[in-house]
């Protein structure tokens, strides 16, 4: 990786702590509707209208409590309350003010590495949100850009590149994604490191194995660094 100039980090379950919060946020969902199904059912319900969803609210909080909405209006065919549907706009809105807590090290990477790269945010989700916990997560000032995308294709990485006048052949993305921070980065020949967090959504998942010679995977980021400097 001696030709890299650029690192992008994803934000979530990357830098900071980001799905636990949805685990917990779906426990709450189905404890607000266990008469009406299993909680299987429910996380299944809910992730299908998620996928359908997102081409109209693409990725984040409000788009998952939109998603929420629509699996109530299901589970109980079009009979919920008013007060249901503010409990689990409730839910959204905890979610909105839940604490940045940085994931271990990553502070003292972004150090190490200031100075030597261009370092930048890749991200989905709710531009206002990831700016807001860019801002409360006090690593802001180590970025030159943040870049919230709409989804992480092949083709929403190189528009991105191209805006950013960067070549491929220079940028490493980092993340915790398969799908999302490596398989569209390597199609691209460019680098990828992939630093699996300990829950993954169920639509990042994917069910083989990378080979390339342009990818790495590290159990923490303080593990980079000796392939970085």
């Amino acid at each position: 990786m001696k030709n890299i100039k650029t690192i992008a980090f994803d934000a979530d379950d990357t830098l900071w702590h980001n799905e636990p919060y949805f685990d917990e946020a779906q426990e709450r969902f189905c404890q607000l509707f266990q008469d009406f199904a299993s909680s299987q059912e429910i996380l299944g319900a809910i992730l299908n209208h998620q996928v359908k969803n997102l081409p109209l609210y693409g990725f984040g909080i409000k788009a998952f409590t939109l998603s929420m909405i629509e699996t109530a209006l299901q589970l109980t065919n079009h009979n919920i309350s008013g007060k249901g549907i503010e409990q689990i706009m409730g839910i959204g809105k905890d979610l909105l003010l839940k604490p940045v807590e940085l994931l271990p090290n990553v502070e003292q990477v972004l150090e190490s590495l200031k100075g030597e790269y261009k370092l930048i945010v890749a991200t989905k989700g709710d531009l206002k949100d990831q700016h807001r916990k860019l801002h409360d997560s006090g690593i802001g000032a180590y970025f030159h850009h943040i870049e919230v995308l709409s989804d992480k294709t092949e083709l929403d990485y190189e528009k991105m590149l191209g805006r950013l006048d960067i070549q491929a052949k220079e940028f490493l993305m980092i993340g915790n994604s398969l799908k999302s921070d490596v398989l569209p980065i390597l199609n691209l020949d460019g680098y990828a490191i992939h630093i699996p967090y300990r829950t993954t959504w169920e639509y990042e998942k994917i069910d083989f194995e990378i080979e390339h010679e342009n990818f790495k995977s590290f159990a923490n980021i303080e593990e980079i660094l000796p392939l970085l400097k």
